[in-house]
């Protein structure tokens, strides 16, 4: 049965990150959609995960279907390696170091952020 949790969770995930790739255009080469949506799917898992930690009468369905499924069918590392190296291959070493160091900095920042404001302290 988790697996079907998985399963929901990450072709809704899935679904809503192709939705980006449509309304999101690469302005000047750098990828935007997949910038968005590791940052916005950051910031989700922290909300989850802050979430859960503070209410523990949530069903751990919920957080496998959010958490695992959505959060990983939405966040795209491996898209957003293949884009990296497409940057470095194409000489575009500033771009590559931009959108390298922001996703990282950001991504972080905002599970953090989402953790927080769900008001879960570690």
């Amino acid at each position: 049965m988790n697996f079907l949790f998985v399963a929901l969770g990450g072709a809704l995930g899935s679904v809503l990150r192709y939705f980006l790739s449509l309304v999101i255009p690469k302005v000047a080469g750098f990828p935007w959609p997949t910038f968005v949506a590791n940052v916005l799917g950051c910031l989700c898992i922290g909300i989850f995960s802050g979430l859960f930690l503070k209410c523990d009468f949530l069903s751990p369905n919920l957080k496998l279907f959010l958490v695992t499924g959505f959060c990983g069918g939405f966040t795209t590392f491996s898209t957003f390696a293949n884009e990296n190296l497409a940057l470095l291959q194409s000489g575009k070493i500033g771009m590559f170091i931009a959108y390298a160091l922001t996703s990282f900095v950001l991504g972080v920042a905002a599970c953090a952020g989402g953790i927080y404001l769900m008001g879960y302290n570690r």
